[in-house]
Formats: structure tokens, sequence, C-alpha cells
């Protein structure tokens, strides 16, 4: 029998994927470029019995599905810049009070209103500090309309797996671009369910770490009674000033994510094989590099190109070892070098890292790769 095939834009793409990882709940506030998502949750989602809620602000639309997740739902949120400037304190709120959830964000350029029509890549910091304090970051960053339907999944999985606000940020290229996408049959691809309570609720305690680094979560109306506040706590979810409860609390959130980079950390390898210079990229710009590096191997330049798809945690050890092996990176990005500072981090003085910043609302385009390329000696 065949699949069903569409042809769809990336944010469509999203919302279908959502559906397909059982998001049964969404909440969102419409802006530019990521409204789609909105419109096709406030269709599909009543037709398999879920819930649609158009809210005053972006500030409501995380309260909501905070609130929405802690009941039992699957949920999902779309946003854009300053709307994900609105949402950080509850995301924080989410990483404390570790409830899953995932947060869909278009990057356009910024900051403030900046330019809401036009594509960037420079929420990417935003994800991992834009909340105050220590927390667990997971960024996942499509480049394809197919990979945003399928890393949507991927980001449902993962918040459940962790217990935690997972962001997938296309950038606005990626989200309005219209593509074939071959929808997977149900089952195809795992969806990965909440971890249940497996104690009676008189002996439930939402934080207990006996069961290791992400406690299992039961859901508000099924019996089970419990605290959730964004102070630290102790295991019973009531707050606690105790230096040696804190400490070992906080580590353990973000410990849960980084122990579990292997599992969390995605990346696509391009010929690397004999690369000399590698060309660091990810969401559309990636496209580009793809066609670059095809364009410097016509010219007897031996380019590979290394695609991020998982920003955080980011793919340190695979940088590393590539710094070791080759002239030179390239990075190009719709921002002021905010992967090429990380890129720099991880090669560690050992080769040189050129990149290529664009935030004038103009994607880069492979001649100004190739010509970079040729700049490492």
């Amino acid at each position: 029998m065949a699949k069903k095939v569409a042809f769809l834009q990336g944010n469509e793409a999203a919302a279908h994927g959502a559906i397909y990882a059982g998001c049964n709940f969404f909440a969102g506030y419409p802006i530019t470029p990521s409204t789609e998502v909105a419109e096709v949750c406030s269709l599909e989602l009543p037709k398999l019995g879920g819930k649609f809620i158009q809210m005053e602000d972006e500030i409501g639309a995380m309260a909501a599905i905070l609130g929405a997740s802690l009941a039992g739902s699957k949920v999902l949120t779309a946003t854009s810049g300053p709307g994900l400037s609105l949402k950080q304190e509850l995301i924080g709120y989410g990483c404390i009070a570790e409830i899953p959830c995932v947060i869909y964000n278009v990057m356009r350029g910024g900051p403030s209103t900046g330019m809401p029509t036009g594509p960037s890549q420079s929420d990417v910091m935003a994800a991992k500090w834009g909340t105050h304090g220590d927390h667990p970051a997971i960024l996942l960053v499509p480049a394809s309309v197919q990979e945003t339907y399928e890393e949507t999944i991927r980001a449902f999985n993962l918040s459940e797996k962790y217990r935690t606000p997972v962001m997938v940020m296309p950038d606005e290229i990626v989200a309005h671009m219209r593509e074939r996408i071959v929808f997977p049959e149900k089952g195809e691809i795992e969806v990965v369910p909440r971890k249940a309570p497996t104690v009676p609720p008189e002996q439930y305690k939402p934080y207990d770490t006996s069961f290791g680094d992400v406690p299992p979560l039961a859901s508000y109306g099924t019996g089970y009674k419990f605290h959730v506040t964004g102070l630290n706590k102790m295991q019973d979810g009531f707050p606690t000033t105790k230096a040696e409860i804190v400490q070992a609390e906080e580590e353990r959130q973000v410990r849960k994510v980084n122990a579990s980079v292997d599992d969390i950390v995605t990346f696509e390898e391009y010929l690397l094989d004999d690369a000399e210079v590698v060309v660091i990229a990810y969401g559309s710009t990636s496209r580009s590099a793809r066609y670059a590096v095809n364009a410097a191997r016509e010219q007897g330049i031996k380019a590979g190109m290394f695609r991020i798809k998982t920003f955080w945690p980011f793919p340190d050890k695979q940088i590393k070892a590539l710094a070791g092996k080759v002239k030179g990176f390239v990075t190009p990005e719709m921002n002021l070098g905010m992967c090429a500072g990380e890129v720099e981090r991880c090669a560690q003085g050992k080769v040189p890292v050129l990149g290529i910043f664009r935030v004038d609302g103009e994607p880069i385009n492979p001649d100004q790769i190739v010509a970079k390329i040729k700049e490492v000696k």
C-alpha cells in the first residue's frame, strides 16, 4: 500500500508531526512567521478530541501548555523571536519543575520586532541561555520539510523521555518553503510515552531520584496529589533552601541531558572521509553548504560538510575529532557568529574557523561559501 504523500509547508509539517507524536493540546498566540502551526492545529486537533486555545499573549500560551502537560497532555506552542523572549520565564519554570513540553520557534530577524518576514538563525543562544539560571537545553534545527515533521516527533519523544522542555527551531526559509513529504505509517516512527509512576498515590513523590535522574511523572486528575513549584525543592516537590539538596537537584537536572548526549545529539556527515575543509552548517544554510561543497569538489578542493541537526547539546565530541584531521572550518550562518563561537571552542585553536555572517534578511548563497572555502590555507 502506497504511503500518503503531500506538498506541505514546513510549519504545516510541524503541526502534523506533533499530532503523530500524540500532541493533544496546543496553546499559542499568532505571530509571523509561525502562525500556520496554530492554523493547522486549530483545524486538526478538535477532530481528534484534542484542544486548541488561542491565548491572550505569549506568556499565557506558555503557562497554558505547562498546566496541560501536568494534567497528562502532550503539548505544543509555536512562536517566533519576540514571543520566545516573552516565554522565557515560564520556560525556566518548565525546566526546574521538569514539565515535558515542545516549543516550536521560527527564527526571524531581530532583536525585538526586527524583520518579521525575513529569515534568521539568531535564536539558537536564546534556547540555551534565554532563561536565567542553570538548566538543561535541547534544541533541534531541521533543514527540510520532511525533517521538520520528523524532528517535531523527536522533540516530543525527548521531552517525555527527559522530562524537560524541548525546542524546535527552523529558520523562516525552512518554515515557509514547500516540499514533498511522505507521511509515515502509524507505528513506523517510535512515539515515546510518558513514564508513569509505579507506586501507589500515597507513596508517590514527583522528584523521587531513587528512580533515576528522570523521575516518573504522574498526571493531575488520576488520583495522584503532588506539589509543583518554581522554587528549588525536595523530592516531594515542596520548597527547600538546604544547600546540599539544591546543589544536587540542579546538577541532576543538567546531568540528565548532558549525560545522554549520544542519545540526543544527531548530525549529518557529507563527504568527510578525505575532506580538508569542512563547512559546519545548520538549517536552510546547510542546503547552500551542500551545493557549495559539491562545487568546490568540482574545482579540485577537498571540501565536506558537517550538518548540525541537534544544536543543543552541541556536538562537541564530533567537532573536536574533526579539528584534529582538517585544515580549517567554515561556518556560514544567518547571525553574527553564534555557531562559530561554539565551533571555535571545540576546535581549541587547532585549526582556523572562518565565518560567513548575514543578518540582512537574505540567505547565504553557495558562491559565498565556496569563496570562503578557498580562503582556508
